[in-house]
């Protein structure tokens, strides 16, 4: 008895700490990931349904090792990167990051303005900059625990309308069933929507953004139970119910010869809704779709705002950054008696937030748009992956991994990379070849860099790390 009053309270304990990872599921439950299950969904049928459950199971993974690196080193993957591998491997961290985060808020950006639009009737693009004031304002004003409740209660939010939608729309159970064995349709198409869904839940911006999350609520490694329910919670079960919810709505509903999902939108699928679930499920899309844009718009603000001053050496609270005070008010006017204090990471955070409202100008339907930018997400993923696996694996930490969790790391590595790579080969090489510079050209070039840093990051570790590195072997 008293054994399950210790457990009861520790579970109530561990309810009412929860948080970091909550903004991580936050970015991962957002429009991108919904047009991935819902492309997937109106393209295949139910055929998917194993890959949406494997991303949930395969991204809380990714989170666990991203967590037991930040709780073991108490400090950013950058930092903890630069001190054991080196400046240029944090470099190129960072600039994936950077990427892949500032592609994704660019056509997230398009998706919160266009459904803005649907929704009130006001031009998307005016929405963008108004999103993007609301942005700047609220993240560089409220801080980080601000930025934390509204992505509990957004994403508390999202998970209950899309389960709720699922009582209204006839969801064929049968048929439902039949997606679980695993089956992978041939062609272009099922490879780009594969990578659309795990770059949902697996993805680089999700695995680097996990440290700098748990440093702002000064979790040490005595806080490890409470970070591992924090990802059981938002990632195995919040982020799985919502995707789950929303393929079996799109497969149930949206899949017929009839729809192009190249030409898939919000409007189109809300329309598609409404005569068979009737016009409450056509509200709870779109409400549903705009909940969860805006709160992935913004914890995917702060992306790449954490790994860029994390490399520079800037603080995230302004401590040491006097200097930046001085120089600003100088350049606006301001008497030095009465200085404005601000922080080089809050004038980033500003900007970045800003600079997210030229995405409401960008052409093109954003359903499309997002399974592409999950997709080359995906491509940045593996050698995030490999980093924190090879960290945990050397001398950066005091606990070196189970066997067990590597094997899981690893299997994550190699799922990520093969589906990456069936997604370069099958929808950007032959372009790549023909136009270079092209957003194909960029991607497999991006995707060859990344792959020959593997292999060189892996030969590191056989000759530093390993039980066959030279000083193993003379110990």
């Amino acid at each position: 008895m008293l054994l399950n009053l210790s457990f009861v309270n520790s579970w109530k304990s561990h309810i009412s700490q929860i948080g970091p990872s909550w903004i991580v599921g936050a970015i991962a439950a957002g429009p991108a990931t919904m047009a991935a299950v819902i492309t997937a969904g109106a393209t295949f049928g139910h055929v998917f349904l194993w890959i949406v459950i494997l991303s949930a199971v395969l991204g809380s993974l990714a989170q666990y090792l991203s967590m037991r690196l930040g709780l073991l080193t108490e400090a950013g993957i950058i930092q903890t990167v630069e001190k054991n591998l080196g400046g240029n491997w944090a470099w190129l961290l960072v600039i994936d990051v950077v990427i892949c985060a500032g592609l994704a808020q660019l056509i997230i950006m398009k998706g919160v303005a266009d459904i803005s639009e649907i929704i009130t009737g006001v031009d998307s693009r005016l929405w963008g900059i108004m999103w993007a004031i609301i942005l700047a304002i609220g993240l560089a004003g409220k801080g980080y625990r601000f930025i934390e409740l509204v992505a509990k209660i957004l994403v508390c939010t999202i998970v209950l309308i899309f389960i709720f939608s699922l009582f209204i729309v006839p969801i064929n159970l049968s048929d439902a069933a039949s997606g679980i064995i695993p089956s992978f349709p041939t062609g272009v198409s099922g490879a780009l929507v594969a990578a659309g869904i795990l770059g949902g839940a697996v993805h680089v911006s999700l695995i680097t953004v996990h440290s700098y999350v748990m440093m702002a609520r000064n979790w040490t490694k005595n806080d490890y139970s409470l970070a591992s329910f924090d990802i059981g919670a938002s990632m195995l079960v919040a982020f799985g119910i919502y995707s789950v919810a929303i393929f079996l709505v799109a497969a149930s509903v949206l899949h017929s010869p009839a729809i192009d999902p190249s030409n898939l939108t919000a409007v189109k699928a809300a329309q598609i809704l409404g005569p068979i679930a009737g016009p409450h499920a056509t509200w709870l899309f779109l409400f549903g779709l705009w909940g969860a844009g805006i709160s992935t718009l913004g914890g995917n603000t702060l992306v790449p705002l954490y790994p860029l001053a994390d490399k520079l050496g800037w603080s995230f609270d302004g401590s040491n950054d006097s200097s930046l005070p001085l120089a600003f008010n100088k350049l606006i006017g301001r008497s030095l008696d009465q200085p404005i204090a601000i922080s080089r990471h809050r004038l980033l955070l500003v900007f970045f937030a800003l600079f997210s409202a030229s995405g409401a100008f960008i052409s093109g339907s954003f359903f499309p748009l997002l399974v592409v930018v999950l997709a080359l997400g995906l491509v940045g993923t593996p050698f995030a992956l490999l980093i924190v696996l090879y960290l945990l694996n050397s001398s950066a930490v005091s606990e070196r991994n189970h066997p067990i969790i590597n094997l899981g790391g690893i299997a994550l590595i190699i799922i990520t990379s093969s589906v990456a790579a069936a997604y370069i080969l099958n929808n950007h090489l032959e372009s790549a070849i023909s136009d270079p510079i092209s957003l194909s050209g960029v991607a497999v070039i991006f995707s060859t860099i990344l792959f020959f840093s593997m292999l060189l990051l892996i030969l590191q570790f056989i000759l530093t790390e390993s039980p066959l590195a030279p000083n193993s072997i003379n110990e």
